[in-house]
């Protein structure tokens, strides 16, 4: 995986913690430095922590996926994005509120990184670095969630929909990069 596949990869990750992020914003009123990188926080570890656990998951069963790995890592990449996509267009959507409390954030990081865990077993069945990718994913979900707290406090919700629908949509376009290749590979 390039350095490029893997930052649109976690840009896509991270737009359900941005989202939420928002509406993080939304709900804080003015927004504090501090109170934007605790979310930033909570959401990047846990989006560099889930697809750790997914790799090593997909690692134990790789073996006996074989060398068409590619078809379960497509499938995996499109479903999550794919779900994405239906999720902002009907307008289903973690809320939030502006409390920053622990057990509220534990469920709201956890929520928003399922899809990395998932996306953590597809990385397994391809060539991938996963401690740069967890590191990556992390502080890209960090950066962009701190972000979306200002968002939030500064343009409302209007930004939510589009970055999960586009998300979504890289993620599909990234599961079919992979079928492609796989196809080309086992192909030889």
């Amino acid at each position: 995986m390039s350095i490029i596949e893997l930052l649109i990869l976690a840009v896509s990750l991270s737009a359900d913690a941005f989202a939420v992020s928002v509406c993080k914003g939304l709900a804080m009123g003015k927004i504090k430095f501090s109170r934007a990188l605790i979310v930033g926080l909570w959401f990047g570890t846990f989006q560099a922590l889930m697809p750790t656990v997914g790799y090593f998951l997909g690692t134990a069963i790789g073996g006996v996926i074989g060398r068409y790995g590619f078809i379960v890592a497509f499938v995996i990449l499109t479903a999550i994005g794919v779900k994405m996509i239906v999720d902002a267009i009907r307008g289903s959507e973690e809320k939030a509120d502006g409390e920053l409390n622990v057990k509220e954030m534990l469920l709201l990081a956890v929520a928003t990184s399922i899809d990395a865990l998932a996306a953590g077993v597809s990385m397994a069945l391809v060539e991938v670095n996963i401690a740069l990718s967890a590191a990556v994913i992390g502080v890209t979900t960090l950066v962009l969630s701190a972000g979306g707290v200002y968002v939030g406090g500064l343009f409302g919700d209007k930004f939510e929909k589009p970055a999960r629908i586009v998300g979504g949509g890289a993620l599909v376009a990234l599961a079919i990069k992979i079928l492609i290749e796989g196809i080309l590979k086992t192909g030889q």
